[in-house]
C-alpha cells in the first residue's frame, strides 16, 4: 500500500456499512461539523485501545441517537504506479433509523454525474464530473508530484454528496482500499456468501496470483479465477476480488455495487457470530489490521458497537438504486440515477425510508 494512512473501516459491529457498520467498528469517525476534514494522519492514531471493563456492557456510547448516515469508500490507490490519484470506486452508505435497530444499505454509481465545488486545497477550480473524481481531485497537494492527500479528497467527495444527497450529516466515515478489506475477511476465517450469477475475475488466478497485463499493455491475460453461482465459502482474496468484478457482468458496475452490499451483509454476519462486539475481540482484530488501518478521533468504535448492539444483519437492507448512462455529443460520460433512486435519496435526508420503500418495494435486493 503506497500511503498507509488510508483507511478502512467500520462501525460498529462488524462493519458495515462498507463497512460503516455495526456490531465491531472499524471507523473513521467525524463528530465534529459537517465541513472539518478527517483528522490529518499526523493527528490519527493507528491502534485502537480497548476500553476497560470486560465488554460492551460498558454503556459509553447509550448517548448516541438516530437518525444516523453512515459512508463508506473503497479506493482504488494502484499502489503499482506512482503517483496514482486515488479514486472512489466504492460510495456505500448506511442510514439507520432513529431507534438504531433497523438500516439501510445502498451505493452510488461511480460515474454518476455530480456537480463538484471549487476546493482551494487541492487547486481545483470545479465543474460537473463523475463521482468517483471528487477524492482524486480533492487529494491533489499543489505543487507535489508523488504524494497525494486522502484526508482531503475524502473532504472534497463528502462534500459533494451533502450537496447532491442534501444529507446535512455524515455522522462517520471509513476510507478503505482492497488490502485492508482482505486483512479482515481473513481475520474472521473467510465469509460465506450466495454467489448470485457466474463472475469471472479479470484481475486473478485461480490460484489468487494477479494476472499479468498482455504485453505492450492492453487488459489482463491468463487463466481466470471463477465464481459459480451457488453458496461459497470465501477467504480474503477472494470476497475482494469477487466484488470488484463489473466488466462481463450484465448490469456492469450496478452488479458490482449489489455484490459490495451482500459482501458487507457476509462480514457483517460472520463477525456477530463471533461476537465481535467483545471489545477484546475487536482491539485483536483492529491491531491485525495494522497499517491498513488508521483510527481517526471523536467517538471511538466501542461506542459505537454499543449503540448499534441491536442492529444485525437481518435489520439491515439492502437497496438497489437504477440508473442509466448519460452522454454528450454521442460520447458516454457517466450515469445517473433514474427517478426511483433519486426519490430514495430524497426519502434517506428526510428520514422517510421505510414509507418510501412501501410504496417501491422492488428497490429492495431479493436472494
Amino acid at each position: 500500500m503506497r500511503n498507509s494512512k488510508i483507511t478502512w473501516a467500520v462501525v460498529a459491529g462488524a462493519i458495515v456499512a462498507l463497512l460503516a457498520g455495526v456490531g465491531v467498528a472499524i471507523a473513521m469517525n467525524r463528530s465534529s461539523g459537517d465541513t472539518a476534514a478527517p483528522t490529518s494522519s499526523a493527528g490519527a492514531s493507528r491502534a485502537v485501545p480497548a476500553p476497560s471493563g470486560s465488554g460492551p456492557a460498558d454503556s459509553a456510547g447509550a448517548d448516541i441517537k438516530g437518525p444516523l448516515n453512515l459512508l463508506l469508500i473503497g479506493v482504488d490507490t494502484r499502489v503499482s504506479i506512482p503517483g496514482y490519484e486515488p479514486h472512489a470506486d466504492t460510495v456505500m452508505m448506511l442510514h439507520v433509523d432513529a431507534g438504531l435497530k433497523s438500516a439501510y444499505l445502498y451505493s452510488l454509481p461511480r460515474d454518476l454525474r455530480v456537480d463538484m465545488p471549487a476546493y482551494a486545497k487541492s487547486g481545483f477550480g470545479g465543474g460537473r464530473h463523475k463521482l468517483t473524481e471528487a477524492m482524486s481531485r480533492g487529494s491533489r497537494i499543489p505543487g507535489e508530484k508523488t504524494e497525494k492527500s486522502v484526508e482531503q479528497g475524502y473532504e472534497l467527495l463528502t462534500t459533494v454528496l451533502r450537496e447532491y444527497t442534501g444529507i446535512k450529516k455524515f455522522h462517520a466515515g471509513a476510507v478503505l482500499n482492497f488490502g485492508g478489506l482482505e486483512k479482515l475477511v481473513d481475520e474472521l476465517g473467510g465469509i460465506d456468501m450466495t454467489i448470485d450469477q457466474r463472475v469471472k475475475s479479470r484481475h486473478r488466478k485461480p490460484d489468487g496470483s494477479a494476472r499479468p497485463l498482455a504485453p505492450g499493455g492492453g487488459d489482463h491475460v491468463g487463466p481466470q479465477a471463477i465464481y459459480q453461482p451457488g453458496e461459497r465459502h470465501l477467504v480474503g482474496w477472494q470476497a475482494i476480488d469477487y466484488a470488484r468484478q463489473r466488466y462481463g457482468l450484465p448490469n456492469g458496475d450496478y452488479d458490482r455495487q449489489r455484490h459490495q452490499r451482500q459482501m458487507v451483509s457476509a462480514i457483517l454476519t460472520k463477525a456477530l457470530a463471533q461476537d465481535m462486539r467483545d471489545p477484546a475481540k475487536l482491539g485483536g482484530v483492529i491491531e491485525a489490521l495494522g497499517d491498513s488501518l488508521v483510527y481517526v478521533g471523536g467517538r471511538t468504535p466501542f461506542e459505537y458497537a454499543y449503540a448499534l448492539r441491536d442492529l444485525t444483519p437481518d435489520k439491515i437492507t439492502l437497496v438497489d438504486l437504477p440508473g442509466d448512462g448519460v452522454s454528450s455529443g454521442g460520447r458516454y460520460v457517466g450515469e445517473q440515477l433514474k427517478p426511483e433512486g433519486v426519490g430514495f435519496i430524497e426519502a434517506v435526508a428526510k428520514n422517510k425510508v421505510a414509507d418510501y420503500l412501501a410504496d417501491h418495494p422492488k428497490l429492495v435486493n431479493r436472494p
